[in-house]
C-alpha cells in the first residue's frame, strides 16, 4: 500500500467516514456506485473489490459478469451533505474497473480517456481540459413534464435576496468541500438557466470533477426544493445549455504551453492548428458522442447560440471552436474552445474522442482552413457551401452514422464500447421517432 492510500485511511478514521461509495459510470454516463463500509477500504485499495457488471449497460453478459473495482486514492473525497447524518458520514472513491486477470477492462469509459491520454503522452503532450456545464433549476412540482423554471433572471444577473443566489453559493460550498476549485458561477442566458465553472486541468481530472459536480447540483437542489436538469433543450423557444470544453496540450519535456506562439496565426502554434484541424475534420462524427441524445439537437439549432457550422474563429461564438483572445503575460492560458458538446455526454468519452481527433490531425499534420470573422448563422446555405463549411448533423440518427463511417471516433471509444453505445443510442433514436408527440396531435389531428 502506497503512502497516499495510508492517509486516505488515516483521514476516513480521523472524519469518522462509515460508508465508502465506489464510483465508476457506464458507458452512457450514468454516475454507479457500490457502497462498503470503511472497514473494507483498506482491503479494496489494496486488492480491488469484486462486483457483479453484467446488470451494467454495455458493461458484461452474463456469464462473464465478476469485475474488478480498482480505486483510485487520488479520488478520495468526503462528502460534505453527508455530515450530521444520522446514516453516517460518506466518503467517494473514483474506480477503474478491471477483468477478474487484473487487465483494464475494455467496457469502461474512464480506462478509454486512460488510454486516449496515454496516446498523447506517447506524443509528448498531456491534455488539459476546461468543462463549462450549463444547467436548468426547477421548481420541484409533481409533473417534471410542466417543470416551471424557479426564477426570472437573465445572463449575469444578480440580486442578492435571489433564491438562484443561495442555491448557488451552496452548489459552490459544496464543490469546494470536495476539493474541485471553482473559478466562476453565474446565471445563464434562459430563466432557470445556470453555469459553473471549474478550474482546467488534465483531462482525467476534469472528466472527474464534471462527474462530481453532476451529482452535487442534483443534491443541493433538492434540499433546496428544486430539481436540477442537465437536459440539453428542456424548454423550447430559449436557449439550451451547452458545454463548452477549453482545451490545451502541455509540452512534457519543458512543461510549456505547446498551444502558443507567439507568431502563428491568432497566437496560436503549428501543433494546435492541427489539432483544430482534426476537430474540424471530425467533427460530425464527435458529435455521436458528445452531443449524444434525441434532444441535443433541439439545441444545435441556429439562433440560440449553440454552433453548427464546422469552422473556427477568434471571439466570433457562431463558430465551433472558438480561439480566446491572447492576453500578454498569459500565454500558459493559449487554448481553443470547443463549443457543440452538451452536459448529457459521458465527459470520459467525450475528452477521448475529442482528444483523438486531435491527435489525428497533429499525427497527419492538418492544416485548418482560414478561421471565420463573419456571423455565420446569417449566411446562406450558398455562401456556406461556396466557403465549405460543413454543418453538424441535424439528428441523432444522421450523427450516428457519421460516428460509424469514422474509424478515429470511433477507434477512440473501442470495439466493446462502440457496439454497446451504437446499440443504446439506436434504440433510443427508433423509440424516438415512432413516438408520437403532443406537436402531431396538436398539428394534424383536426386538421386532417
Amino acid at each position: 500500500m502506497d503512502d497516499k492510500a495510508r492517509e486516505i485511511l488515516e483521514i476516513a478514521k480521523k472524519e469518522g467516514v462509515l460508508f465508502i461509495d465506489l464510483q465508476f459510470t457506464d458507458i452512457l454516463g450514468v454516475t454507479k456506485s457500490v457502497t462498503i463500509p470503511t472497514s473494507g477500504l483498506e482491503e479494496s485499495l489494496d486488492r480491488g473489490t469484486w462486483f457483479d457488471g453484467s446488470s451494467i449497460y454495455g458493461f458484461a453478459r452474463i456469464q462473464e459478469s465478476d469485475m474488478i473495482l480498482r480505486p483510485d486514492p487520488n479520488t478520495f473525497r468526503i462528502l460534505p451533505w453527508t455530515r450530521g447524518n444520522a446514516a453516517g458520514v460518506h466518503a467517494r472513491i473514483f474506480c477503474d474497473i478491471q477483468t477478474p486477470e487484473g487487465e483494464p477492462f475494455p467496457g469502461d469509459p474512464r480506462g478509454t480517456l486512460r488510454k486516449a491520454l496515454a496516446h498523447a503522452e506517447s506524443l509528448g503532450f498531456s491534455y488539459n481540459t476546461g468543462p463549462e456545464l450549463e444547467f436548468f433549476l426547477f421548481r420541484n412540482g409533481g409533473d417534471v413534464t410542466e417543470a416551471v423554471p424557479h426564477d426570472i433572471g437573465g445572463y449575469f444577473d444578480f440580486s442578492p435576496n435571489d433564491e438562484a443566489e443561495r442555491v448557488r453559493g451552496d452548489i459552490v460550498n459544496a464543490l469546494q468541500a470536495l476539493d474541485i476549485n471553482v473559478e466562476m458561477s453565474h446565471h445563464e442566458v434562459a430563466i432557470g438557466q445556470h453555469e459553473i465553472d471549474f478550474r482546467y486541468g488534465n483531462a482525467l481530472q476534469s472528466a472527474d470533477n464534471a462527474m462530481t459536480l453532476k451529482y452535487a447540483v442534483k443534491g443541493v437542489a433538492t434540499n433546496h426544493g428544486l430539481f436540477a436538469t442537465f437536459m440539453p433543450k428542456p424548454i423550447f423557444g430559449i436557449n439550451g445549455s451547452g458545454m463548452h470544453v477549453h482545451q490545451s496540450f502541455v509540452n512534457l519535456s519543458d512543461g510549456k504551453n505547446a498551444f502558443f506562439d507567439p507568431d502563428g496565426t491568432l497566437k496560436l502554434s503549428e501543433v494546435a492548428q492541427q489539432f483544430v484541424a482534426g476537430q474540424l475534420a471530425h467533427a460530425r462524427a464527435l458529435a455521436g458522442v458528445v452531443a449524444p441524445t434525441v434532444n441535443s439537437y433541439k439545441r444545435l439549432t441556429p439562433g440560440y447560440e449553440a454552433p453548427v457550422y464546422v469552422c473556427w474563429a477568434q471571439r466570433n461564438r457562431s463558430a465551433l471552436i472558438r480561439v480566446p483572445r491572447y492576453s500578454p503575460g498569459r500565454e500558459a492560458s493559449t487554448r481553443v474552445e470547443l463549443r457543440f458538446p452538451d452536459p448529457s455526454c459521458n465527459p470520459y468519452l467525450a475528452f477521448a474522442a475529442m482528444l483523438e481527433a486531435g491527435l489525428d490531425g497533429i499525427e497527419r499534420k492538418l492544416t485548418p482552413p482560414e478561421p471565420v470573422t463573419d456571423d455565420v448563422f446569417h449566411w446562406t446555405r450558398e455562401e456556406r457551401e461556396a466557403k465549405g463549411v460543413d454543418v453538424l448533423p441535424g439528428t441523432l440518427e444522421e450523427a450516428l452514422d457519421e460516428l460509424e463511417k469514422d474509424d478515429v471516433v470511433r477507434g477512440a471509444l473501442g470495439d466493446h464500447i462502440y457496439v454497446a453505445y451504437d446499440r443504446a443510442k439506436r434504440e433510443e433514436w427508433e423509440e424516438y421517432r415512432i413516438h408520437v408527440s403532443e406537436w402531431e396531435t396538436k398539428r394534424y389531428l383536426t386538421s386532417i
